[in-house]
């Protein structure tokens, strides 16, 4: 990996002390851990290394990490210190020796504290994701360390961005640094795709959805703003079905540790978190971040960002834009160098397209050579030998995808247009669509309800049922809207549904029924425009 390549031979060659900016997930740990290896010492008993990092997480991730580069260097004691754990057992390991710390500051100043480590001894202090530490409020804590620390080590700096704040702790705590940079300078990775859905805010739930669906093999977090909203989202993820839970500064370690658990292990495809609940989470082969709402620290995306595309892998990042979020993207896109592109939100259409085929990918590819199957295969045949191979097929799928095809049948777009969602641009997109035609046998009828009033298939059918006295009327197509919709009649009902439904109500809101012309505009049945009333007097003269 680039950054390895850069790092290894400085800490092997020279001592200067080394700024190393590169994203999380490039292969940092290797950078700094394959040299500490070689270097310590191991007939001394005391710390000769000290690696401070963010969170309990990553503490326990690097230790495991070093602990598989000295596999090969026996007597080589490795302890991750963290809070949350036995501070006794942590008392007990470094009583008995340890070559290399790893820590969190917190801990470890507590540590220090009850003087049970002596850092005297340390050469190499290493602040792994240097600039999460800082943003966690643990500044403070850092330099108390430092200052603990012999004056001639050697300390190696490793952080995603250079804000203000890692750079006030180089300039104070290093000497003559050589600065290592892996891309540009606060630039995310160039492995990952950034996605932006210009979205109202009150559909986010909904293109969140879209998003999971359209991609059935996605595994992912997605953040938010707030405590409030992340357990709101994942709350609704798991009401509707989704292997999804919440990680937020609420939980205990216990049920933090519970959840990081299901979710390495892909239990749960979606994570729903906060920026400070994931800081320090360290999880391969992420294909999507999704960002319910942008960061307000611009700096925040790039760590979103950097934790899919990691190891070479490529990876997605997906920003749900609302109206009021726009001058965050802009800004985004300026200061931290990242291109979007601007996309439509997966539609009905594609969603059951890439369910469908990613199950007969699976279909493919599953194996049916267990013993009890067999047995069972016979009866099977006895049940379907009157169906042939396509209706046997069209029943499968049907069978698999009803809940999800009932679902997106009728969805409608979700996408902002270029202007406001007034009636017209509405009708017009639809005109565009080749929605506005009627279908053979039926006529497009214009309501002036949409789902702003509540009114969805399910509601519409309901409301014609309740106003024709039972007489059984055929609905074709129906297309809803924010402020109206569409929906078909059999040509010969059209003037029985439309005298039927005259002075009805919905939610104590009037009823207003016409036919749609070509154009999309309502149009009463019956009546002839004047235009068209002197064309045909014409003609027939």
């Amino acid at each position: 990996m680039p950054v390895q390549e850069e790092v290894i031979p400085l800490m092997l060659d020279q001592q200067n002390d080394i700024i190393a900016l590169a994203q999380t997930g490039t292969g940092k740990t290797a950078a700094f851990g394959l040299p500490l290896v070689q270097m310590t010492d191991i007939s001394s008993k005391e710390p000769q290394a000290l690696v401070l990092c963010p969170t309990r997480e990553l503490c326990i991730q690097i230790t495991a990490d070093l602990q598989s580069f000295a596999v090969h260097t026996p007597g080589l004691n490795i302890l991750a210190v963290y809070g949350g754990s036995s501070i006794e057992n942590q008392l007990r390991a470094l009583k008995k020796g340890v070559h290399i710390i790893v820590a969190t500051p917190g801990r470890l100043w507590d540590l220090m504290g009850r003087k049970a480590v002596k850092l005297h001894a340390v050469s190499n202090v290493v602040l792994d994701e240097a600039d999460e530490m800082l943003n966690m409020g643990f500044e403070e804590s850092i330099a108390d360390i430092l200052e603990q620390v012999p004056s001639e080590r050697r300390t190696l700096l490793f952080s995603a961005t250079m804000p203000r704040e890692v750079a006030n702790i180089a300039r104070k705590y290093m000497q003559e640094a050589l600065e290592v940079t892996i891309g540009t300078r606060n630039a995310g990775s160039n492995n990952v795709s950034h996605i932006a859905y210009s979205v109202h805010g009150r559909d986010k739930y909904r293109a969140l959805k879209r998003v999971a669906d359209a991609e059935p093999a996605i595994y992912g977090i997605v953040f938010c703003r707030t405590r409030r909203d992340t357990h709101e989202i994942a709350s609704k993820l798991i009401a509707d079905g989704y292997n999804a839970d919440a990680l937020h500064g609420d939980l205990s370690q216990a049920q933090r540790d519970s959840v990081m658990n299901k979710f390495r292990q892909r239990s749960i495809q979606l994570l729903v978190a906060t920026d400070v609940a994931a800081r320090g989470l360290d999880v391969d082969d992420l294909t999507h971040i999704i960002n319910f709402d942008l960061p307000d620290d611009l700096e925040a995306y790039t760590h979103r960002s950097g934790r899919t595309g990691r190891a070479n892998k490529k990876g997605i990042s997906i920003a749900l834009v609302s109206p009021r979020e726009r001058t965050q993207l802009a800004q985004i896109q300026r200061k931290m160098k990242v291109s979007f592109s601007m996309e439509s939100i997966p539609t009905g259409k594609e969603i059951c397209s890439n369910q469908m085929m990613h199950w007969v990918q699976k279909l493919d590819t599953v194996s049916a050579s267990h013993h009890q199957l067999r047995k069972m295969v016979p009866g099977v045949y006895d049940t379907l030998e009157q169906l042939d191979k396509d209706e046997l097929i069209r029943r499968m799928a049907g069978l698999e995808f009803e809940k999800l095809l009932s679902e997106y049948s009728y969805a409608d777009d979700l996408a902002i247009p270029d202007h406001d969602n007034t009636r017209s641009n509405g009708r017009e997109k639809y005109k565009n669509r080749g929605l506005m035609e009627d279908s053979e046998g039926y006529t497009r009828l214009f309501i002036n309800l949409g789902k702003m009033d509540g009114l969805y298939p399910k509601e519409l059918i309901g409301l014609v049922n309740d106003n024709t006295r039972g007489e059984r009327i055929n609905l074709g197509r129906i297309d809803l809207m924010r402020e109206f919709s569409f929906f078909e009649v059999e040509n010969q009902q059209v003037k029985t549904l439309i005298k039927s439904m005259k002075n009805s109500t919905f939610r104590n809101r009037r009823v207003d029924i016409t036919i749609a012309n070509p154009e999309g505009k309502p149009s009463s049945p019956g009546k002839v425009k004047p235009a068209e009333r002197r064309k045909k007097i014409v003609k027939a003269r």
